[in-house]
């Protein structure tokens, strides 16, 4: 229990802490926005104010990759549908995008006062919802098998470079001069604060979906597979309770539904953006975050929808979809409605009727 505790209170004191050095307000953390950020930095798209290669994701990643390796659990496994994970990684950034933040900074708005947030709350409870449904009638996307260690070594060395190439800024690199991609804490303390939630994140599996689903689960009737446990659930309270504490105290708090950083008046499509998130996280076991995490580890289906993520990044930039501070363009809702059909879809293909409960999931719920 501590663990998880340590870990959710980290994660909101450092992530209040960055926005107060230099992060967009209510964006310590942020997987969508930040992968957003990097796939512009890449030059996968041309939004000159989304372009920052951000310490905080290669963090994620290596500190997990680090911490797995002295615990000696880093291993190479792969082979549960990863050319779906990937497709899925970038519907989980589309839904993001129509939100304006990944299931971490939902909390750290709320946690700063922005009720319009809380419909993103409802919308990912209810999409967790949804994928239980289908993981309880047995839902599987296969079990992953052990590959040669090389491939545990992909992402945190393609992350490796990634911080290379933000030391040493290359001609090939873009950095916006304005806009979003132009705030940031400075470098050293966003990695720093990387490499700790990362680790902190490996050793407790700190999931935000996997801590909603608990919600669900926790009952008379025990899901096989799947046991009672508050943990994951414990660790979202410490986080918010320790970021709504910050916010207070650095002055980053406001209470209301109108002017927030990062939010909009529309509000089905908040709810239906994290709906499509919640469902696609638990139909590939984690959230964005979780999926950094475990791709650090040597997990090679995390690592595919890693780069499905990165891909979303610059397809939201190139074909408009994220919401702004306008609303919800017509684009976005249509990918929202599309992603969230495909994910029903994807649930009723892989379904196996004599299974209660898919064994794998467990993991992304621990």
């Amino acid at each position: 229990m501590v663990k998880f505790i340590l870990t959710g209170a980290f994660i909101g004191l450092a992530g209040v802490i960055l926005s107060f050095l230099g992060n967009p307000p209510n964006t310590g953390f942020c997987v969508s926005c930040f992968m957003e950020n990097m796939a512009g930095s890449l030059g996968l798209h041309g939004n000159i104010r989304m372009q920052y290669i951000r310490p905080e994701i290669i963090g994620f990643v290596l500190g997990s990759f680090f911490i797995s390796m002295y615990k000696k659990e880093f291993s190479a496994t792969a082979g549960s549908s990863p050319l779906l994970k990937f497709f899925v990684g970038i519907l989980l950034i589309v839904g993001c995008s129509v939100f304006m933040g990944c299931p971490i900074k939902m909390v750290f708005r709320i946690s700063a006062g922005d009720l319009t947030a809380l419909l993103g709350l409802a919308g990912l409870a209810a999409g967790v919802y949804i994928g239980l449904k289908f993981i309880e009638g047995g839902f599987s996307l296969g079990k992953p098998v052990r590959l040669p260690a090389g491939n545990a070594f992909l992402i945190p060395a393609l992350m490796f470079f990634f911080l290379m190439f933000l030391l040493w800024k290359p001609a090939f690199i873009s950095l916006s001069s304005k806009g979003a991609g132009a705030q940031y804490a400075p470098l050293y303390v966003s990695l720093f604060a990387g490499l700790v939630a990362g680790a902190l994140a490996q050793r407790s599996g700190f999931c935000i979906t996997g801590g909603i689903a608990r919600l669900f689960l926790w009952g008379p009737k025990e899901v096989k597979g799947c046991p009672k446990s508050t943990g994951l659930l414990m660790g979202i309270v410490s986080f918010f309770m320790i970021a709504l504490f910050a916010s207070l105290i650095t002055g980053q708090f406001s209470l209301g539904w109108n002017g927030q950083p990062s939010s909009n008046e529309s509000h089905v499509w908040n709810f239906l953006g994290m709906l499509l998130v919640g469902f696609g996280s638990v139909l590939i076991k984690g959230c964005p975050f979780r999926q950094l995490v475990l791709a650090g580890q040597g997990d090679g289906d995390a690592g595919a929808a890693v780069l499905g993520m990165l891909a979303g990044g610059a397809l939201v930039q190139n074909w408009r979809l994220g919401g702004n501070y306008a609303g919800t363009p017509y684009e976005g809702q249509i990918a929202v409605l599309t992603g969230i059909c495909v994910l029903f879809v994807v649930g009723l293909i892989y379904r196996k009727r004599e299974m209660s409960m898919a064994p794998e999931f467990q993991e992304g719920l621990d």
